[in-house]
């Protein structure tokens, strides 16, 4: 069965979405045209107006729509220790936690030589800039814990450490309320590194 042209473009364009396959784009596309046309337009007008107003934060290259985010504007804030994550949405996890007071900077991605991806195609280079500029006195590498965040946080301890500043990893381990048995070798591995003294 072939679908109406312009539903099979909605289709596609759903479908082009990171995490959405087929079927998932169908559900999409089939729930938006039966929604009212002004919940439509609604919808298509807040897409067009945070494209035009968002931009990249001056400083730590978050979103926003001034010339510097939130955080970095917040004054009363830690300005000497940075937390370093992938993408603008991990500053919205870690803020969730209301455990980080200082500043943070977005890489936009980590480092993958198999994808191409440098230290120059992230904000690497303005990261050293910072903590050579601003007196930071610890970075916190809040990258994934996969092949590529491990080689990020590698990388940037290495660039790090010669500036004088202390460099920490967040610790990885087992979620609260989870079971031993359940949990997979390298997650029970990286909470025995984590560990911490108890008091």
């Amino acid at each position: 069965m072939h679908y109406p042209q312009s539903l099979q473009e909605l289709i596609n364009t759903f479908n082009s979405f990171p995490g959405v396959g087929p079927k998932t784009a169908q559900r999409l596309a089939f729930y938006l045209i039966s929604l009212p046309g002004e919940e439509v337009e609604k919808m298509a007008r807040a897409m067009v107006k945070a494209k035009k107003r968002l931009r990249y934060c001056s400083r730590c290259f978050s979103f926003t729509e001034e010339e510097q985010c939130n955080i970095c504007s917040d004054t009363g804030r830690n300005s000497f220790t940075i937390c370093v994550v992938q993408h603008p949405r991990d500053v919205l996890v870690m803020e969730k936690t209301g455990q980080f007071k200082g500043k943070y900077h977005v890489l936009h991605g980590a480092l993958s030589p198999v994808e191409g991806v440098g230290p120059e195609e992230l904000n690497i280079p303005r990261l050293l800039e910072r903590i050579k500029n601003e007196g930071v006195k610890e970075v916190i590498i809040a990258t994934n814990p996969n092949v590529e965040g491990d080689a990020t946080a590698s990388y940037l301890s290495r660039q790090i450490k010669p500036l004088g500043v202390r460099v920490t990893r967040i610790a990885f381990g087992l979620p609260v309320g989870g079971d031993l048995e359940y949990a997979d070798e390298l997650t029970l591995g990286r909470a025995l590194e984590g560990r911490i003294e108890l008091e």
